[in-house]
């Protein structure tokens, strides 16, 4: 059981204000990826004119977020999705609109089943980062993977 993917499209941006200043469309959030979209903007080039490090890493982060947001937002009482740990490659300037596309890598059932188990379970998510060439052509800029914890909420009695 997941979240309704549609509400974290609204969501994100009002609960996270990086997303919103950073301007980042949501094109398509499901159970099985999340694609996100940076429009090129100057104010986020870099030094050479593509988009900085900084903004494709912070795209990335939130494509991560939101698919692990809809998979695991309906057991916030249980469990806070934390990231744990990034690894980010630039392979190409990425000039241009950025869509950033997350899948899991592990199946969230499966994860649900570890926190229930009593275990704080540790799961991947993958995203590629690609923007459109003059062709039409779709080229990879970036892949990141993002690490994840569901660390277990404390009960207070």
């Amino acid at each position: 059981m997941s979240l309704d993917f549609s509400t974290i499209a609204v969501g994100m941006p009002q609960a996270v204000p990086m997303v919103k200043t950073l301007g980042i469309v949501f094109d398509h959030v499901g159970p099985e990826r999340a694609v996100l979209r940076l429009p090129d903007q100057p104010a986020f080039h870099n030094h050479i004119g593509g988009s900085h490090a900084g903004a494709m890493f912070t795209l990335a982060e939130t494509a991560c977020g939101a698919l692990v947001l809809g998979h695991f937002g309906n057991i916030l009482d249980e469990a806070t999705p934390l990231a744990v740990e990034a690894t980010i490659r630039y392979l190409k300037i990425a000039r241009g609109d950025i869509t950033a596309v997350a899948v899991m890598e592990e199946d969230p059932e499966s994860i649900r089943a570890h926190l229930r188990s009593g275990q704080r379970p540790e799961f991947t998510v993958s995203v590629t980062l690609t923007t459109v060439q003059p062709d039409g052509s779709e080229l990879l800029t970036g892949e990141m993977t993002m690490l994840w914890t569901l660390k277990p909420v404390r009960k207070t009695t």
